[in-house]
């Protein structure tokens, strides 16, 4: 396997077992302007109630796909039940992927990964999904791919402590799963 090769699988696991890969990066994200009609929106103590459950059920679907994601990475198995439980496309997709090419590659995550303090930085729950975004402080510093052959560090997978945001969208079950994330190496927190 070439060292190029190589780079571009473990930079991927890496980025997906620290709060997905995504292609966007930044700052914060606004709420959603777009407004419904005042007939259709509950009234504000009904809407205070709607948003606190909205917070607690994203952060708990957050806090779900982490343990998940840490599960599934441990053993490389992409067929990891509680990742359809907590995640949704396309970052149920991207983990996946990334976890059947560390899997062919004889490679499983080693190490510690620590969320630091989820907290919901916007939401607009008149979106079709709903939507709740989340930022994190992910201390992924003792978080590597480790060759089960041999028990070595892949080369370039050692992680950093930085700044990870996540979507989370209620689906028509009423589940919320998160179903983007990305890990922000270059925003160390």
């Amino acid at each position: 396997m070439q060292v190029r090769q190589l780079s571009r699988w473990t930079a991927g696991l890496v980025a997906v077992a620290t709060v997905g890969a995504s292609t966007a990066c930044g700052g914060t994200q606004e709420a959603s302007t777009t407004a419904a009609p005042e007939r259709n929106r509950p009234a504000g103590t009904e809407r205070a109630a709607e948003e606190a459950a909205a917070e607690k059920a994203a952060l708990a679907a957050y806090s779900g796909y982490l343990k998940a994601s840490r599960a599934a990475s441990r053993r490389s198995d992409p067929q990891e039940p509680e990742l359809t439980r907590f995640l949704a496309d396309p970052l149920l997709t991207r983990v996946r992927f990334s976890l059947r090419q560390a899997r062919q590659n004889g490679a499983v995550s080693a190490g510690t990964l620590r969320s630091e303090g989820p907290a919901v930085i916007s939401m607009d729950l008149d979106a079709s999904p709903p939507t709740v975004e989340i930022q994190d402080c992910v201390d992924a510093s003792d978080y590597r791919l480790v060759y089960l052959a041999d028990d070595k560090v892949v080369p370039g997978t050692r992680g950093s402590r930085h700044l990870a945001t996540a979507t989370a969208a209620r689906y028509p079950d009423g589940r919320w799963r998160i179903s983007t994330g990305a890990a922000h190496q270059d925003q160390p927190c």
